[in-house]
């Protein structure tokens, strides 16, 4: 699929950072607790700002890395969260967009060092599961990979379920588990019905199993959207052909001839090779 924005909707870089105050704990000796100085709680003070003060610049720098992975500057984006990584080594987030980076840069050792080590820092964080997830599924390793999403999906407070619900559907179509796949595919849908990749993807499936009717109601969605392109015209096409609908089946491949002149889609078209 040609969709422009398909990395950065199923591939999470960084999620919303929160800090939370890190408190400080008296140690006792004997039987009566040691009562601190007014200096030493001055000084635990001080190193409690001088923490937050070291993680929100680490936070500045990642945001910085993250628009140059974005812009598509993998190596300065890999260079910042290095200093990043320097200044704050228990950053899991930084780990996160490190794991990103290298899968961008195909280095399957260190993106799913980066990933584990971010998990190893905060294990129930749902976005680094999804993405952890989406790397296994690029290796084929798909029972991994839907044990990741399940993790991810399985917090109840994560937000962004419809996208890994989308993730792991498409996993599974490419693992041949249609059904599965399908399930999916669906609750995303429900949970993010503008999504032009979970539409196209669940009408492709059932256009495969020949539900026709439900197959049209989510290809007819997308190519009366701004998404539509020349694959979701096709499909669409080649939907309305086998329903009966020459009409419907026109109009979309006027469509295809003027936009997409030079597509192979409309190539395919024109062949009437509708069962490729």
């Amino acid at each position: 699929m040609d969709w422009q924005w398909l990395r950065r909707t199923v591939c999470s870089g960084l999620s919303a950072l929160c800090l939370a105050g890190a408190g400080f704990g008296l140690s006792a000796c004997g039987s009566n607790p040691a009562v601190p100085s007014a200096q030493d709680v001055s000084d635990a003070a001080n190193a409690q700002v001088e923490e937050g003060e070291a993680r929100r610049r680490a936070r500045i720098r990642l945001e910085l890395a993250s628009n140059y992975f974005d812009q598509g500057k993998t190596v300065v984006a890999l260079d910042e969260v290095r200093q990043v990584l320097v200044a704050d080594p228990s950053f899991a987030e930084a780990y996160n967009l490190r794991g990103l980076i290298y899968m961008r840069l195909d280095d399957d050792r260190q993106a799913e060092e980066a990933f584990k080590r971010a998990l190893a820092l905060s294990p129930r964080d749902s976005n680094v599961l999804h993405n952890y997830g989406w790397m296994l599924c690029q290796r084929k390793r798909y029972s991994e990979a839907s044990e990741a999403f399940n993790q991810a999906l399985n917090n109840v407070l994560y937000g962004d379920k419809a996208k890994t619900y989308m993730a792991q559907g498409l996993c599974q179509a490419r693992a041949g588990q249609k059904a599965e796949a399908e399930r999916n595919l669906s609750k995303a849908f429900e949970l993010d019905a503008a999504n032009p990749i979970t539409s196209f993807n669940l009408s492709v499936l059932l256009y495969q199993r020949a539900d026709l009717t439900r197959a049209q109601f989510y290809i007819r969605r997308l190519n009366n959207s701004e998404y539509a392109n020349a694959e979701s015209l096709w499909l669409g096409i080649r939907v309305e052909r086998r329903l009966g609908d020459r009409v419907a089946m026109q109009q979309l491949a006027e469509q295809l001839k003027k936009r997409f002149p030079q597509s192979r889609e409309l190539m395919s078209y024109e062949r009437g090779a509708f069962d490729e």
